[in-house]
């Protein structure tokens, strides 16, 4: 069974979100995304300062199984990346919401909520 932290906000393509206490949101990819990939051998991530509209690929992650697109949660602009994943992608897996996080994003948009997924909504989407 895939880990749903009750504290974020998801999208049924499978990216999860962070509020941080600058309002900035943090974007990683869920557990169930990478069980579902297998062993994440590379991530490529956009350049800060890039704008996306919500539902754009901004990036891809690929594994031994396959390569999936990434995409926005929300219209924003990319203000870092982690580049720990360009030595070291196997943290999508070994810790998807933390040290797995991929992109931090500030919102264009008021209320980011309405568009994303609550931990049960998720949970219903996967299952």
């Amino acid at each position: 069974m895939s880990e749903i932290p009750e504290s974020l906000l998801y999208t049924s393509e499978h990216e999860w979100i962070r509020e941080e206490d600058d309002g900035v949101l943090t974007v990683g990819v869920t557990d169930h995304a990478q069980e579902s990939l297998g062993d994440v051998t590379f991530v490529e991530l956009p350049d800060i300062g890039q704008c996306f509209e919500r539902n754009a690929v901004f990036g891809v992650v690929e594994s031994v199984k396959a390569a999936s697109d990434l995409f926005m949660p929300v219209s924003g602009e990319i203000v870092a990346t982690n580049q720990g994943l360009n030595d070291s992608p196997e943290k999508v897996n070994d810790d998807p919401y933390q040290e797995g996080w991929m992109i931090k994003i500030k919102a264009r948009e008021d209320s980011v909520e309405k568009s994303l997924l609550d931990a049960t909504g998720y949970a219903a989407e996967i299952s």
